[in-house]
């Protein structure tokens, strides 16, 4: 009977090639309304005026909050095997397309 209840709670995720490939990104544009949280991922290259967004992920707010604490204990995860991560550098991109005031 238990092995029935894990098997109904099971969840089957689906990941095609193209997906599977992954987007790389080195800044993330994070706004919000009061009803969704959208996160433009977004690879900047040096010297480069230009930059397109890669990805862009829509969240409830609570999916959002949810996301943050799975990417914080994943951090804390990562510094216990790997050591601190350093954060060497201040993004100061100027960030303007067309949308609220983004922050990142």
């Amino acid at each position: 009977m238990e092995n029935q209840h894990e098997e109904q709670n099971q969840l089957n995720i689906e990941l095609n090639e193209e997906i599977a490939e992954g987007q790389y990104a080195n800044l993330a544009i994070i706004t919000h309304s009061n009803a969704e949280f959208v996160v433009d991922f977004v690879n900047v290259m040096p010297g480069l005026p230009k930059a397109k967004v890669k990805s862009r992920i829509i969240l409830t707010p609570q999916h959002a909050k949810r996301f943050m604490k799975a990417m914080l204990d994943n951090i804390k995860k990562y510094e216990s095997i790997h050591g601190p991560i350093q954060d060497q550098e201040q993004v100061s991109v100027p960030l303007n397309f067309g949308g609220p005031t983004a922050q990142a």
